[in-house]
């Protein structure tokens, strides 16, 4: 979708003021901004080493987070790893398999996972300011439980990494007593917009990923669109045109994406957008779908059904791996499975306009650490300015607490009734 920039002449100013409001961090939560400029090199070098350590003790890191927790570090892994990483390549690698929890409360889900753990040596990651969020907490008390029974309490705390807040909260006053390794959650940035703080830098490098290099592609991202000039911003561009789509009845924004190892991005992207601007009435719902996969189970509501969304496309220029198409039906018209995917989306898309659905393309030039650091930024950022924009805070999540609220009160009442 080409932009009318003639048109957005009139949102300059706001967007200046935009610009203005972030650079100087006038709301709660906005350290982000500017964290991949300012990282603290003695900060990455603990990192690596505590990841070299983890990679010594176990064979099995456990992840335990929620929300902004886990998503980054996940999407980060998926994005950037075999999708059998835990199946072959990280014994091929000599690296931890990693499995998370904490994100629900699946007793299935647990009971196979403890099962899972048996045969490992195993490490766990926990991840969480407060240390009183229901999932993550109720997670780590099994796990920790687990850890104690086979390893002691002396010897299971050398095996738990906590991530959580400075000075205070339930797991930094436990972190403290036994002695757990700590690194602390910045006090300036919040869940969904810490993926690139040790939230989720320890746990990517343990999976082998180059964290110097995503960070480095957030500093350029960082760079790159810190100007408030909207005619070459083009993150500040996105921002308003997925603004000015909403005002126009398109409430639904659907990620799009062609290759699987993106899949587990768009669900971080769900959380960025849908808990920063779905407030007071107001934002766009975000949802996700895996082409070609999607096309045949959605590809009818895209094509015929209510119009009241827009898609966000989000395609890899070049890839690293691809496979000839000599033998198939296709040879002599179609060279390699990657091309065959290009054509189909290609076609996807052609269909969709044709309809007047809005379809935005954002291109990636490949899947890389850095390139996953800039993605990061300029959602973020991209983010941070249609919430504004919305006339919403994008850093607070007034909705969560109320169900939060009603899950203290109904354990409080039958803890009650036991007494």
């Amino acid at each position: 979708m080409q932009p009318d920039l003639t048109e957005w002449q009139q949102y300059q100013r706001e967007i200046g003021v935009i610009h203005e409001k972030l650079n100087k961090k006038q709301d709660a939560y906005t350290g982000w901004v500017d964290w991949p400029l300012r990282v603290p090199p003695e900060l990455l070098t603990e990192i690596l080493e505590t990841a070299e350590e983890i990679r010594r003790q176990c064979t099995a890191l456990v992840v335990i987070g929620i929300g902004g927790s886990y998503l980054g570090a996940k999407a980060c892994i998926e994005l950037l790893q075999s999708p059998f990483y835990n199946e072959y390549y990280a014994g091929r690698q000599k690296r931890p398999r990693i499995y998370f929890a904490g994100h629900h409360l699946s007793a299935i889900y647990y009971d196979e996972l403890l099962d899972r753990l048996a045969d490992e040596e195993v490490c766990l990651c926990v991840i969480s300011k407060s240390g009183t969020t229901l999932e993550p907490s109720i997670a780590f008390e099994l796990l920790r439980s687990y850890l104690w029974q086979r390893y002691g309490i002396k010897e299971a705390a050398k095996r738990i990494y906590a991530i959580t807040d400075a000075e205070k909260g339930a797991l930094r006053a436990e972190a403290h007593e036994q002695g757990y390794k700590t690194f602390a959650v910045p006090d300036d940035v919040g869940g969904r917009y810490s993926v690139l703080t040790p939230v989720g830098l320890l746990p990517i490098a343990v999976a082998g990923i180059d964290i110097k290099a995503m960070l480095k592609g957030a500093a350029m991202a960082c760079k790159m669109y810190d100007n408030a000039d909207l005619y070459s911003n083009v993150c500040y561009q996105y921002g308003l045109l997925r603004n000015l789509l909403q005002r126009q009845g398109k409430v639904i924004e659907i990620f799009e994406v062609y290759e699987g190892r993106l899949r587990y991005f768009t669900e971080w992207l769900k959380q960025l957008f849908g808990e920063s601007e779905c407030k007071d009435g107001k934002g766009i719902i975000p949802m996700s779908m895996q082409m070609s996969t999607d096309l045949h189970s959605m590809g009818q509501l895209l094509q015929d059904g209510r119009q009241i969304f827009f898609e966000t496309v989000l395609t890899i220029e070049t890839i690293s791996r691809d496979l000839p198409l000599t033998g198939s039906a296709y040879a002599g018209t179609v060279s390699s499975m990657h091309q065959l995917n290009q054509i189909v989306e290609a076609g996807a898309r052609k269909a969709h306009l044709k309809n007047d659905t809005p379809n935005i393309r954002l291109t990636v030039r490949e899947l890389s650490a850095e390139s996953f650091g800039y993605m990061v930024y300029f959602f973020e950022k991209a983010c941070a300015v249609s919430c504004y924009l919305t006339g919403v805070n994008p850093f607070d999540q007034p909705g969560v607490e109320a169900y939060k609220s009603n899950i203290k009160a109904a354990l409080r009442n039958k803890q009650s009734v036991r007494q």
